[in-house]
């Protein structure tokens, strides 16, 4: 008996969310608290610029991760409307062109009607949704999930680097919240590329690279104001 393949392309959507989400949170809170630590202020004023990062940029990533889902959703509900009336008007044209579709995959054209024919019977909007426009109808757009994802995994990236900036000391902050971002990068980066079947090494390196290099950034550009000031 065959192996069985393990695909994981099911993980694509919610994986690209996660990822994104809690990347951004790492890099972005972490950026902002080296700047401001980097002028030189005080623990406090670190808490609470990070905190205000963490919320402020939960509810960035909630709201554009909705709009753009939403929008899909929108699209996706107006194409299955528009064949949902091009079903009952022209069902034989539709017909045509679903065994048309068939036959360019490279079936015969009596096979192709055979297989269009049954699909039609058994549900003919799933039959075209699927492979006229491409809309898979048990995995269609979910703006408020999407929306819930992105901001809890921003917010749980964000969290790190600002509890790591609160026992941190601050003479050794900037420092430590680099090398502890980084870490964590380093360990997201792994955890995404194993889930998706990626080569381990290559995500880690491009993650920490990008993210120690906006971290490292901000921080000198905060320095730079410090003195300035």
């Amino acid at each position: 008996m065959p192996a069985r393949e393990h695909h994981r392309i099911h993980r694509i959507g919610w994986l690209r969310a996660a990822v994104l989400g809690a990347n951004d949170g790492i890099v972005s809170t972490a950026s902002l608290i080296a700047g401001v630590a980097a002028a030189e202020t005080n623990h406090a004023t670190i808490w609470i610029a990070g905190l205000a990062a963490l919320v402020a940029g939960a509810m960035s990533m909630a709201a554009g991760e909705y709009v753009s889902v939403r929008s899909q959703a929108d699209t996706e509900a107006a194409d299955l409307k528009m064949e949902v009336g091009s079903l009952k008007l022209n069902a034989q044209q539709e017909l045509d062109e679903l065994t048309g579709i068939y036959v360019e995959r490279g079936l015969a054209p009596e096979l192709a009607l055979q297989v269009a024919t049954a699909l039609t019977s058994h549900d003919a909007l799933d039959a075209h949704a699927r492979d006229e426009l491409g809309i898979s109808m048990h995995n269609r757009a979910q703006p408020v999930q999407a929306a819930a994802a992105s901001a809890l995994s921003f917010a749980s990236g964000a969290a790190l680097p600002l509890l790591i900036a609160v026992l941190a000391p601050l003479t050794h902050l900037v420092g430590i919240v680099l090398a502890g971002s980084v870490i964590l990068l380093g360990i997201l980066g792994a955890i995404a590329a194993r889930a998706g079947g990626a080569p381990v090494g290559r995500a880690v390196l491009r993650v920490t690279i990008l993210g120690a290099a906006a971290i490292a950034l901000t921080a000198g550009i905060g320095a730079l104001f410090g003195v300035l000031a």
